[in-house]
């Protein structure tokens, strides 16, 4: 059945903003052309989006050329402000941005492992408060927050997880109740996963990839034709719990060590520098062992990253051995301070583990990744309402 004439309007709107958001400011004939809508029905849409405050004129197309025709229309990026929050063990990063994604402002925030639950949920709201009111923004259409633990499927709500700060979870709801915004959260690992495909990173050729994220902790995002795959529980990706030799033991329901974690955690990875004779590290920050790598692809340091990789090399093996995706994305700080040096140890040292042809590409983003993740979570949930006829 042929789609009504306000379903269609609705269709071809969204089409254009689309067009828009990738493409940069249009001329109307360009609409035309990339849409193969008729020139009334262009003519129409682009009255009708101007109208609804979300198109405008932004210029003239060609030096020479004047008039109605020459008329570039663009998306009006302060239709709606966005924010993104990057939720750490002991920090929060914050940004925010226009919409299309453009930042306007942003800032961190330490939050010691001594802070109430209270305390640490007002510090991140007063952060996010402050970084919005230098950006001029008055109200947030959507927020996205990348933090650890697990998303419930049913609920999209971050669950209780044994080892992580409360206030995590806490500030969900805070900033839920404080804002008029809509407040989305994700793994920080999905999200991660997600901007390396979408947002200029080091999968955007790929419809199906394993990510790795190489931090404080270690977990993978999946990515599977197209689609990023959570599991029943959410928890598809824990691979910090992954039983692998070399650890001395095995992990427990409640605690990863013992697991992956252990060997390519960032502690794991500092204590393995010290070893191979690079400068002491504190143990105890994600920035500490991705200068070790940095150091040692810098100085040539080639036993300490061929133990490295043959140690991340056991667990992409596990990876690739149930889901075949064809490329691992070595991702976070480490990932990205070893670059294609460390990618490529990893890629040899899996394909002497592992039958399956799989590249491995070092992550483009880095420790970034989690926050231009969180933008897009925002960002998306901010134009699926507005290109549809929404208001902000």
């Amino acid at each position: 059945m042929p789609a009504s004439p306000s379903t269609a309007r609705v269709i071809n709107d969204r089409l254009a903003l689309e067009l828009l958001q990738r493409e940069g400011p249009l001329t109307a004939g360009q609409l035309k052309a990339m849409t193969g809508l008729s020139r009334p029905t262009v003519a129409d849409l682009v009255e009708r989006l101007q109208g609804t405050g979300l198109v405008t004129v932004v210029g003239e197309a060609g030096a020479e050329r004047r008039g109605p025709n020459a008329r570039l229309y663009g998306i009006v990026a302060d239709r709606a402000h966005l924010a993104a929050l990057d939720v750490r063990t002991r920090s929060v990063t914050v940004v925010v941005a226009d919409l299309l994604g453009a930042t306007l402002a942003r800032a961190s925030l330490p939050i010691g492992g001594d802070t109430g639950t209270e305390p640490a949920v007002e510090q991140a709201a007063a952060l996010l408060e402050r970084t919005a009111a230098r950006a001029g923004a008055d109200r947030l259409h959507s927020v996205g927050i990348g933090a650890p633990g697990l998303i419930d499927p049913a609920s999209g709500e971050l669950r209780e997880t044994t080892g992580l700060p409360a206030w995590h979870r806490r500030l969900v709801t805070a900033l839920q109740d404080r804002l008029s915004a809509r407040v989305l959260v994700e793994n920080e690992t999905n999200l991660a996963a997600l901007a390396e495909q979408r947002s200029g990173g080091a999968a955007g050729d790929r419809e199906s990839f394993a990510f790795l994220w190489l931090g404080h902790g270690v977990g993978a995002g999946l990515v599977l034709d197209g689609r990023l795959r959570r599991g029943s529980s959410g928890g598809a990706g824990e691979i910090g719990f992954l039983p692998v030799p070399g650890t001395g033991g095995t992990p427990s329901s409640v605690d990863c060590e013992g697991g992956f974690h252990s060997l390519v955690g960032s502690a794991a990875v500092c204590a393995l520098a010290e070893r191979h004779g690079l400068p002491p590290r504190a143990h105890d920050g994600t920035s500490d062992a991705a200068q070790a790598v940095a150091e040692a692809v810098a100085g040539g340091h080639t036993a300490f990253l061929d133990e490295l990789a043959g140690r991340l090399a056991l667990g992409a093996a596990a990876v690739v051995s149930v889901l075949d995706p064809g490329c691992v994305v070595l991702g976070g700080e480490v990932g990205h301070a070893g670059g294609p040096e460390l990618a490529a140890r990893v890629g040899a040292g899996l394909a002497a583990m592992s039958p399956l042809p799989t590249e491995v590409r070092p992550g483009a983003l880095g420790g970034d990744a989690v926050l231009r993740g969180a933008l897009l979570m925002a960002q998306e949930a901010a134009q699926d309402e507005l290109f549809t006829g929404g208001t902000a």
